[in-house]
């Protein structure tokens, strides 16, 4: 498998952390979407609750982004910067990526659902303390890391 077409029944798709244009989320959210095409998503989803924050800050519709995916990232994010509906600056991708990295839930709901995946993924880790943390301690544990 490519870069361009990953297999994510062997491995996770880059860190929510890792960025492109300035953007977190968007390489994972183009791994997903790649795995998706090719039907070697695994347990991943494409357009998930993640996805769809980096989808409506930029304003572009998931189903026509699929469409570019088979291509390269640079060529990716040049499509995306032309047709995003919200074009954004780089200091307020930037504001807005470091917001992102540092979430973590707003809301009881979320709260829960957050302090079981963090117990169930990793009960001694005291640095676990945003979303991007469990994302990338649940692909760890996922294809066989001990946390």
């Amino acid at each position: 498998m490519s870069l361009h077409q990953p297999d994510l029944t062997k491995f996770p798709p880059r860190s929510p952390r890792v960025r492109l244009g300035g953007y977190v989320i968007l390489p994972r959210m183009l791994d997903k979407g790649r795995a998706t095409l090719t039907g070697l998503n695994g347990e991943y989803h494409y357009a998930c609750p993640l996805d769809q924050r980096f989808l409506d800050y930029v304003g572009i519709d998931a189903e026509a982004l699929k469409a570019v995916l088979p291509q390269s990232d640079s060529d990716v994010l040049a499509w995306i910067n032309a047709n995003a509906k919200h074009k954004r600056t780089a200091p307020e991708i930037a504001a807005w990526s470091a917001w992102q990295e540092q979430r973590s839930p707003d809301n009881p709901e979320g709260r829960e659902y957050f302090n079981d995946l963090h117990k169930s993924l990793a009960p001694t880790r005291t640095d676990i303390v945003n979303w991007f943390d469990v994302l990338d301690v649940d692909d760890f544990v996922s294809f066989g890391g001990k946390s």
